[in-house]
């Protein structure tokens, strides 16, 4: 099996350590494709000249970042005769309307993975092919946890409305409320260090801001389509509740849970804060145990890659191993 992925840059660390270790557990070859959009001549092949079929059995899963990453299959050399099975798993699936031409109009891709279980039906309608939801994880297993102590209230991570974005100002209001506040952190020199600094800081804090992109809207997210990113499932992982507004699909409702998420119902921040004070106030540490549990049982990684063994036809040994571990820790935690 081959396991194609991009250096995408900062904010992408979360996929980029997660194609690392679908790599690891899948026993597969983790092949680093070259980011730049193919040729208009190099697209016109990519319709022009079909896939020949091979007797051979390896399979190939291209994690692309958006739509237009499907691209650059193009730029795995030989891919045309070299594989049995294509899938590709796109991450911020909801931007369809990026999905190449070239793309679709080809039909090279024998399954695609997506993360928004409601654009299901555009993107069968837009490819010709079988796609299914492979909703946001967590590295939940190896980097999740309760936490021993809870240092801090309230924790700010990435983009954040106006009214919170000074960390300045938001320590001051903090502080009048006896909330402990930690603004943002120094992102580490790789992905994988990132992902442990920032988990560790979520083990730390009882809370994690963060809003829905329609709460907020900024440039680069969606205007319409609601969703989670590595903030809520990361959080979840060690034990904090996500504190803001949180997306509303019914998806992301099926796939989180009562106490997940701390509505504040505004962006305004002395009134968001007031809510979190009266949280704190409630606040017990059989929550973030909840969470981590629940974490486990439905945000790990592990699950995701199950689910792609499945479509693949695959039965590597490590993830069946790590499994078999996920199982035994959550039936460690209900005994």
């Amino acid at each position: 099996m081959i396991i194609l992925s991009f250096n995408s840059g900062q904010g992408w660390e979360p996929i980029t350590e997660m194609a690392r270790l679908a790599a690891e557990l899948f026993d597969a070859e983790h092949v680093i494709l070259d980011s730049r959009k193919p040729s208009t001549l190099a697209q016109l092949e990519l319709i022009l000249l079909k896939r020949q079929k091979t007797s051979k059995s390896e399979t190939c899963l291209l994690i692309a970042p958006i739509p237009t990453a499907l691209l650059n299959l193009i730029h795995m050399p030989g891919w045309r005769k070299r594989f049995s099975y294509i899938a590709a798993w796109v991450i911020d699936s909801y931007w369809i309307n990026l999905i190449p031409k070239s793309v679709k109009l080809s039909h090279h891709f024998d399954h695609v993975f997506i993360t928004t279980e409601e654009d299901i039906p555009e993107w069968i309608r837009a490819m010709k092919t079988p796609t299914s939801c492979l909703a946001w994880g967590s590295d939940v297993l190896r980097l999740g946890g309760t936490g021993q102590a809870r240092t801090w209230d309230l924790t700010r991570i990435g983009r954040q409305p106006l009214e919170w974005d000074d960390d300045a100002k938001t320590a001051q209001l903090c502080l009048q409320q006896n909330i402990r506040f930690h603004g943002r952190i120094k992102a580490a020199d790789s992905a994988a260090k990132n992902q442990v600094l920032l988990t560790q800081h979520y083990q730390k804090t009882k809370f994690l801001l963060a809003f829905s992109n329609v709460a907020h809207r900024s440039t680069h997210t969606h205007s319409v389509r609601q969703y989670i990113t590595a903030r809520w499932t990361d959080a979840l992982a060690c034990g904090a509740i996500v504190a803001g507004i949180p997306p509303k699909e019914p998806g992301i409702d099926r796939l989180l849970w009562e106490g997940a998420t701390l509505d504040l119902k505004t962006t305004q921040i002395e009134e968001g804060l007031q809510v979190i004070s009266e949280a704190l106030r409630a606040w017990k540490p059989d929550q973030a145990a909840r969470n981590y549990k629940l974490s486990l049982e439905r945000l790990d990684w592990r699950w995701r890659f199950a689910e792609i063994a499945l479509v693949l036809n695959e039965s590597p040994k490590p993830l069946n191993k790590e499994l078999k571990l996920l199982k035994q820790k959550i039936a460690d935690g209900k005994s």
